[in-house]
């Protein structure tokens, strides 16, 4: 028999079923209780039905069972119910039981036997897990199925979120009546409440708050002329990463951050779009034409350039090339002792914005010093942070200490380690109370050096989120960072994740869309708007979005999953299967 033919992966509706405090008895009585079990599942009429057609399998876990129905989303529901009802004339077994719709594998064991495994049986017990004696947990996927009838809505009533293995968190429905099932809160999820009135709470108390910033941001993240495939704005820019030139070619740190300090200056221009840092950055390394560099950005104009650092003199050339003609407009190099360092990048962009036409409008820019030194040190722990695994960590937080230590009222560097800590937080590689607190202490520091230092707001604003549960504290962050930096990406891409936590999904989107305008291939962006455009019922352009994560990024964590269930909201479960069976991470495996 071939592997295929052992093998086959189709969707299972899933009934997991717990024996609760079945370890604390004595051999006899677990044998006992499992016969029992045993006959009352079986006596069901749903059960018998599915048993008769031949699409039922049974799987002993020790201290119950799962059952895999193989005909519709209802069976589960169903057969829990009648074991519901049968549960009040056998009074010594107390069960738990968890429903969800997901993959699964029907096997042949060693024996020869038919089996079953897969995310959808793993995922069905994550449910179960989820509740206590009594209760009859569905996924959020098989509530959004049963809804679809009359008949099962006043059963369903929505727990939101628990959290399971590996730290993910899936939403759950209870399944009650007034004869079955049990309507308490369970132990798990006996915070939920509190924190459903706070959100409420926060939505009413802040909405107004938020949404004139959004508005605001929106206004001027989408300015110029409406974007087509054809129409790109003439004044429109992508900045790439400067060419170490460097005779050690062990500068790239450095001129990776000239880069990016130019393109940030550029941004702050109201009337030029500049391409955000992710997508600019991904062309680095490529043997690609500027013009379909361009092309792929939807920027009229790039510049790219060099730098060549020796001791504490650098050379900085700089070139502006117009995309549709693949001609240069204008390049000048910049030879100066790394003291004026500041100076050139600001000249640098003064330049360019002359010869792009634009007029520069509001206050000269706020003028920034620092010992050369510390600001090397800077850069190069900037590109170590963003590597995301724990050795480059220790050393970027080593680094920017050095910073600190040359120079310690350098705002950037606080931020940088405020970020780090979030982010090492995020990863599991400090422990979540006292990474998040050391992170708030990081970027409070930078805006007692500098209130008007827009990422540490966002920053605080995304403590204030997942550290704190403080929505309203999270809104006024932002608010303030928006104000000084609506272009900021990281200020609109939290700014969309708050308002989807308010429940407010039309403008996340709307935001997170205008974000990727600017930009267009960050593929942790696209993932997130595809997600927030499936929650929102947008599944075509879900489809989209994940499709274009999975060509920029191919084997990309969760987006195969991601796709598969937008899929098969949209009723095509071939695809979606297909979809799953490529997915690489594990903890969206289960999630199935």
């Amino acid at each position: 028999m071939s592997s295929e033919e052992q093998t086959r992966l189709q969707i299972g509706h899933v009934l997991f079923i717990d024996i609760v405090g079945y370890s604390k008895l004595l051999v006899n009585e677990q044998s006992g209780l499992l016969r029992e079990l045993n006959e009352l599942v079986s006596g069901t009429r749903e059960f018998r039905e599915a048993e008769a057609e031949g699409k039922l399998i049974r799987l002993p876990t020790g201290d119950g069972m799962a059952l895999v129905f193989r005909t519709d989303p209802e069976a589960p529901a169903q057969c829990a119910l009648e074991i519901a009802r049968a549960l009040k004339e056998h009074q010594r077994i107390a069960l738990r039981m968890g429903i969800h719709s997901g993959p699964v594998n029907e096997v042949v064991d060693v024996n020869q036997r038919q089996n079953i495994a897969g995310a959808g049986i793993n995922m069905a017990q994550r449910v179960m897990d989820c509740g206590d004696a009594g209760h009859i947990f569905v996924s959020k996927h098989v509530a959004e199925d049963l809804e679809q009838h009359d008949r099962w809505r006043p059963l369903l009533h929505d727990l939101g979120s628990c959290e399971v293995k590996h730290g993910v968190r899936i939403e759950i429905s209870n399944l009650y009546s007034d004869e079955v099932g049990n309507p308490q809160l369970p132990k798990k999820l006996e915070a939920v409440r509190k924190h459903r009135a706070h959100v409420r709470w926060a939505a009413v108390a802040i909405g107004l708050l938020v949404l004139g910033a959004i508005v605001a941001a929106f206004m001027i993240v989408s300015r110029g002329p409406t974007r087509s495939l054809t129409a790109i704005p003439e004044k429109s820019i992508a900045v790439l990463p400067f060419v170490d030139m460097s005779a050690g070619k062990d500068q790239d740190y450095f001129s990776d951050g000239i880069s990016e300090e130019l393109l940030n200056l550029l941004a702050k221009i109201p009337q030029l779009q500049v391409t955000a840092r992710t997508s600019s950055f991904a062309f680095k390394g490529k043997e690609i034409g500027i013009p379909e560099i361009a092309r792929t950005l939807h920027v009229a104009h790039v510049l790219e350039g060099s730098v060549r650092k020796a001791g504490n003199s650098v050379r900085i050339t700089a070139q502006l090339i117009k995309a549709g003609t693949d001609t240069h407009l204008w390049s000048q190099t910049y030879d100066r002792k790394l003291d004026d360092i500041f100076a050139i990048q600001d000249e640098i962009a003064a330049d360019v914005v002359k010869q792009l036409k634009v007029t520069l409008l509001g206050a000269a820019p706020k003028v920034r010093t620092t010992d050369p030194e510390a600001y090397a040190l800077y850069l190069q722990a900037v590109q170590l942070g963003r590597q995301f695994t724990a050795e480059p960590f220790q050393q970027s937080d080593a680094l920017y200490r050095k910073v600190l230590a040359i120079d310690p009222r350098y705002a950037p560097a606080w931020y940088g380690l405020a970020r780090n800590f979030g982010n090492e937080t995020g990863q599991g590689l400090l422990p979540v109370k006292e990474g998040f607190a050391q992170a708030r202490e990081a970027a409070v520091r930078a805006l007692a050096i500098d209130p008007d230092y827009a990422p540490a707001h966002a920053q605080l604003a995304w403590i204030a989120m997942y550290g704190d549960s403080d929505l309203a504290g999270a809104a006024q962050h932002l608010e303030r960072a928006l104000a000084l930096d609506p272009v900021d990406m990281r200020v609109l891409t939290t700014s969309a994740t708050l308002l989807q936590s308010l429940g407010r999904l039309d403008e996340a989107l709307a935001l997170e869309e205008a974000a990727i305008r600017r930009d267009p291939v960050n593929v942790t962006a696209l993932f997130n708007l595809g997600y927030h455009q499936r929650m929102a019922g947008r599944l075509d352009a879900a489809i989209a979005s994940f499709r274009t994560v999975l060509s920029l990024s191919p084997g990309n964590g969760g987006a195969h999953c991601q796709l598969g269930l937008a899929l098969l909201l949209k009723g095509d479960a071939k695809g979606a299967l297909a979809e799953i069976e490529q997915e690489t991470s594990e903890i969206y495996k289960m999630i199935g």
